[in-house]
């Protein structure tokens, strides 16, 4: 379990990088080592026999032994004055295996010989050639077995891999805490915090406040917040949203009756002898006709899903011309002037009651921006039809949408054009046309006006049907 944590991974991995680290360091230290053993016996072979000169020759066997002895070495050959003259003398156990010269060796050279004197563990007699100290002659030369120098080379490797291995467990003790004191530690506040908002996602005190020290973390932090805050948002709305379809539903329960009662009253309106009556009590009987529709789908739903459309073929020139007629009817005395280009013999497959809707929408939103302005306008309802199927653009001149409205078109409560607006026109509309497979696009807007355009596209069956 601990390997699998990051703070125990961490720990190998220190102690591996720091004896790697070591060994790198042990290769040449060792060689060093050898190199220093070497030059010593080089210099007191080298006062050995600057005393047997200083004697003259009168120096007796033990003490030429001693001297020996002391000096660590078998015999000393001196060069001076281009002579070479042995010096010191004793018999040698066996022939000569390796030269050694240090006077021009690399350090590769001393690495590779100090490894196999390491690796062999049979003694020899060896020769070692240097320079004299202070330059007391040409060239100093000595022979020795090498059973002493490998001794003393695996006893400074030990207390060098000793030293190592304390060295590496400090420091990956160190460094352990430290990791887990700035990074460990933070990544579980981290965690903690994430299980903390998912257990209330819609509580926004849970939502992380970021304090740690640490760049990388702090983005992270900065980041979980950023989605925590638009999550408990959304589903803030999402709530919200559902509480409202709640309260659609009953209150269109009670509408619905208020409805039916004023279609009793139009329905009876229509014998009426006044012409102006006769007018407008098919519009009106009409009107309320959807209503009391809408009410019962909003019933039926719960939530104001909005059900499958009924596709029919139908004549869009009659439906634009209903919206028009009606939006009339509440521009009152404003100057405000419609127009409508729809050939009358176009016909297309889509939900009447639905499609009167999304028209409906469109219009009554141009209808209010003009208004808004106070100023004259005009509205037009177009729509031509292609090969890939229909489309219906309605344009206004009114000033053009704002660009909080135009960030949020097509989104409930979110993408209102005026003050006191909802969204819900735009949002409704969009959604009715997604339900015929077709989209709602905004093509323009500005200050020369606004225009959106409905796409409906063609079904197979349509295809088939027209080429029968």
């Amino acid at each position: 379990m601990f390997l699998n944590s990051l703070s125990g991974r961490f720990l190998l991995l220190t102690v591996a990088f720091v004896m790697l680290a070591e060994i790198m360091i042990f290769v040449p230290s060792i060689a060093r080592f050898r190199e220093d053993f070497l030059l010593s016996r080089l210099e007191r072979a080298q006062i050995a026999s600057l005393a047997l000169l200083a004697a003259e020759d009168m120096l007796d066997d033990e003490l030429e032994a001693e001297l020996l002895e002391n000096a660590g070495v078998l015999n000393v050959v001196l060069r001076r004055d281009e002579m070479r003259q042995l010096i010191l003398s004793s018999p040698i156990p066996s022939p000569i295996d390796a030269t050694f010269d240090l006077r021009d060796a690399s350090p590769w050279e001393l690495i590779a010989d100090a490894l196999a004197c390491l690796v062999d563990p049979e003694p020899q007699v060896i020769r070692v050639i240097g320079n004299p100290v202070r330059e007391a002659g040409l060239l100093i030369e000595v022979t020795m077995t090498s059973g002493k120098l490998r001794m003393e080379m695996i006893d400074y490797g030990l207390r060098i891999l000793l030293l190592s291995a304390v060295i590496s467990a400090v420091t990956a003790v160190l460094l352990f805490l430290t990791v887990r004191g700035f990074l460990v530690a933070p990544i579980k506040h981290l965690v903690a915090a994430m299980k903390s908002y998912a257990a209330a996602p819609e509580d926004a005190r849970r939502i992380i406040a970021p304090e740690a020290s640490v760049l990388e973390l702090r983005e992270a932090e900065e980041a979980l917040q950023s989605m925590q805050t638009d999550l408990t948002g959304a589903l803030r709305q999402k709530e919200r949203l559902a509480q409202l379809g709640g309260a659609v539903a009953k209150i269109s329960h009670d509408l619905r009756n208020i409805l039916t009662t004023a279609q009793l009253f139009a329905d009876r309106m229509e014998t009426s002898q006044d012409p102006a009556v006769q007018r407008a009590a098919p519009k009106l009987v009409n009107s309320i006709s959807r209503a009391v529709n809408l009410c019962e789908s909003t019933l039926a739903f719960g939530k104001a899903e909005e059900p499958a459309p009924r596709l029919e073929r139908i004549q869009p020139a009659c439906v634009v011309t209903d919206v028009i007629e009606s939006e009339r009817l509440a521009v009152g005395d404003a100057e405000i002037s419609f127009a409508e280009d729809v050939p009358a013999g176009l016909i297309l497959r889509a939900d009447p009651e639905q499609l009167y809707r999304i028209i409906s929408n469109l219009v009554r939103n141009a209808r209010q921006a003009i208004l808004a302005t106070g100023k004259a306008g005009e509205i037009c309802v177009a729509a031509e039809e292609d090969d890939a199927g229909w489309t219906i653009t309605v344009t206004d001149t009114g000033p053009g949408l704002p660009p909080k409205a135009q960030e949020h078109l097509f989104q409930p409560f979110q993408g209102g054009t005026r003050k006191g607006g909802s969204g819900l026109g735009l949002a409704i509309s969009a959604d009715l046309v997604r339900g015929h497979g077709g989209r709602l696009d905004l093509l323009r807007t500005g200050p020369e006006g606004t225009s959106f355009a409905i796409f409906l596209p063609r079904s197979v069956a349509d295809v088939v049907a027209e080429r029968t």
